[in-house]
């Protein structure tokens, strides 16, 4: 059924941008969802902006009024600093008018008798009339203050009109409800989000370098499926001869070197393909072709199982070596193990398997060369392999677990430091892991979702 593009349900079609959250790119921006056009399907893609939740301090009518009310604030101080000075002035002129006062008197006494008192009460006038010349400044003064203190009244008038008019024209909504409305939007557009199905690869950018630490080879990892608040790091040094994990309690103490634990694990490890998922390890063993499925919380091993016919020490590794043989993943649809055997003609084989038990689910056999391929991460059930693990490369290949399906694509990336020994997708993140050269960095990831509604069948 086509969906004309004007209806958002019951089908919405997104790109979501993933960044590493507790990265400083943007660190506290806002946060929006894109799209494109139209699906092959004639259903609508639209798109979704959320607005960041100190919006309306930036909108053109808010800024105006700001702009107004902080200029009548200044006037309103002007204003007292005027009147504190005319309350001041005030009081010379009511000296002025009592010495006024003075010399009226003195006048009339002058009159009265000129010829006694004339001399005496000439020299007194001379007095009076020296004092009062200080006065006169004061009183220009203090008729500038007057006309000033008139022009701001009026000024005030008129910004008063203009105030009252921007306030008739925002409406009832004051910012204390606009600021509700975006919460409420920031709700429902989350919970749009959790409604995310899996997507397609479209672009991957970045890379974000986090540290520059241990050998060329080497495996660092978050748990995918670790709470928001927990953000420990694993890291795992060279890709054979070594048991020692560390972990950080957070990315900022990793990129510091604040380590939290270390563990020392029963067997050593091959390859640099490990991941941690739900607090547990799971890695290949040390020449076999065993996963090892360790428990941080306990130290012991919960689970170890053989995979079948899979080629390990060098067997069938990606094309940079390093007993890569296993790679062991994880997405949103669960764990995967990718690999190769005889029977598949050394081809890539990609395996399902149940994240405690470590038994194998379900299988696929690509025709894809296991030494031919880079490295390979799986999204959405998706495996997709990159043509080199050296400057140049992409993603050159894709896998559908779900139609058994492959195709070609080509989506570059920067391989900034020119040698890629570990590729690994965290779910929760939506951001490639890497380990390139010696350099741990993360990718960003840009997908193309489907958001399905309670109405879409």
């Amino acid at each position: 059924m086509r969906v004309p593009l004007s209806i958002l349900y019951p089908v919405v079609s997104l790109i979501i941008f993933g960044l590493y959250p507790s990265m400083t790119i943007g660190p506290k921006e806002g946060w929006q969802v894109y799209s494109s056009a139209q699906d092959a399907d004639g259903r609508c893609i639209c798109t979704v902006v959320a607005p960041e939740q100190s919006l309306c301090s930036r909108d053109a009518k808010s800024r105006q009024l700001r702009q107004l009310l902080e200029k009548v604030q200044n006037m309103s101080q002007s204003i007292e600093v005027l009147n504190l000075r005319t309350q001041r002035d005030f009081q010379y002129v009511m000296k002025m008018e009592n010495q006024m006062k003075g010399l009226r008197t003195k006048f009339r006494q002058i009159e009265d008798d000129r010829k006694s008192i004339i001399a005496k009460n000439y020299q007194e006038l001379k007095e009076k009339m020296d004092e009062l010349k200080p006065l006169i400044p004061v009183l220009e003064q203090y008729k500038m203050d007057a006309a000033l203190i008139s022009q701001f009244k009026e000024e005030i008038r008129n910004l008063s009109v203009v105030l009252t008019s921007i306030q008739e024209e925002l409406g009832a909504y004051d910012y204390d409800e606009l600021y509700q409305r975006v919460l409420r939007l920031d709700s429902r557009l989350r919970s749009c989000m959790g409604k995310l199905t899996c997507g397609k690869l479209m672009k991957i950018t970045g890379p974000v370098t986090i540290k520059t630490s241990g050998t060329r080879f080497g495996a660092w990892m978050t748990d995918p499926l670790a709470v928001s608040r927990n953000n420990r790091v694993w890291y795992m040094d060279s890709y054979t001869n070594s048991k020692i994990v560390r972990e950080y309690k957070t990315m900022d103490d990793f990129v510091t070197g604040v380590v939290s634990r270390t563990y020392s694990l029963p067997f050593k490890w091959e390859g640099t393909n490990h991941i941690v998922y739900n607090g547990s390890l799971y890695y290949n063993k040390y020449q076999s072709n065993i996963i090892v499925k360790y428990s941080f919380e306990t130290g012991t091993v919960l689970a170890q199982r053989a995979l079948e016919f899979a080629g390990f020490h060098n067997m069938y590794p990606y094309t940079w070596g390093g007993y890569s043989d296993i790679d062991v993943m994880a997405d949103e649809l669960g764990m995967w193990v990718v690999y190769a055997t005889n029977q598949n003609a050394g081809n890539v084989v990609i395996s399902q398997i149940d994240p405690d038990t470590l038994q194998v689910l379900r299988t696929w056999n690509t025709e894809y060369s296991k030494r031919n391929a880079g490295e390979s991460f799986m999204i959405c059930g998706t495996l997709y392999i990159t043509n080199s693990h050296l400057s140049g490369a992409k993603v050159y290949y894709a896998y559908s677990t779900k139609t058994s399906t492959y195709e070609y694509i080509d989506i570059p990336f920067h391989n900034q430091y020119f040698h890629i020994s570990m590729f690994d997708y965290n779910a929760r993140e939506r951001a490639l892991y890497a380990w390139n050269n010696g350099h741990q960095v993360i990718f960003n990831v840009t997908l193309f979702h489907v958001i399905k509604t309670d109405d879409d069948s």
